[in-house]
């Protein structure tokens, strides 16, 4: 990917995203997080909590989004633009393009479920009423690295648990 095309702004916000994953992780989630950008200042920020929340749609993003809809008292969030670790799931592409984010930069493509260029592009489909802008690879390696770990040691953990029950 060409780092060229991002920023220092856009590094600046994609490293909070990092710090949010990591929150993710300390708490046993898988290391997502993001945040909602709107001239220039965070308006929203989230971090996984499916497992904690023992709700299924507490994704990073969706977590932000709430948040930014709320401080900036609008439920349509026009030249916002969404920094995440993983590219967004069906759920979340689709929430991106009902609350109308101009922009989404995410650092590691989903191969199995990403849907904004990987797998689907839900994100950019000329069907819907609104398309979302979207760029990728912006700190993709610490990203993807953070991700393989987590997923590593969650499998070890696993089947340590199977052998310590046999």
């Amino acid at each position: 990917m060409n780092q060229n095309i991002f920023n220092s702004q856009d590094h600046r916000f994609m490293q909070r995203a990092i710090e949010l994953a990591a929150q993710a992780e300390a708490i046993g989630e898988i290391p997502v997080g993001a945040v909602v950008v709107y001239q220039g200042k965070i308006v929203g920020e989230g971090y996984n909590q499916s497992i904690t929340l023992n709700d299924p749609s507490a994704h990073a993003e969706m977590l932000a989004i709430r948040q930014a809809g709320k401080t900036l008292d609008n439920y349509r969030l026009l030249d916002c633009t969404l920094y995440v670790t993983l590219e967004p799931c069906p759920m979340c592409a689709g929430l991106l393009v009902h609350s109308r984010v101009k922009q989404v930069i995410y650092a590691s493509p989903d191969l199995k479920t990403g849907s904004a260029g990987s797998v689907f592009n839900l994100v950019a489909n000329s069907q819907l009423n609104h398309q979302v802008e979207h760029r990728c690879g912006l700190y993709q390696e610490q990203c993807s690295t953070m991700l393989s770990n987590f997923f590593r040691r969650r499998r070890k953990e696993k089947k340590a648990l199977k052998q310590a029950l046999k």
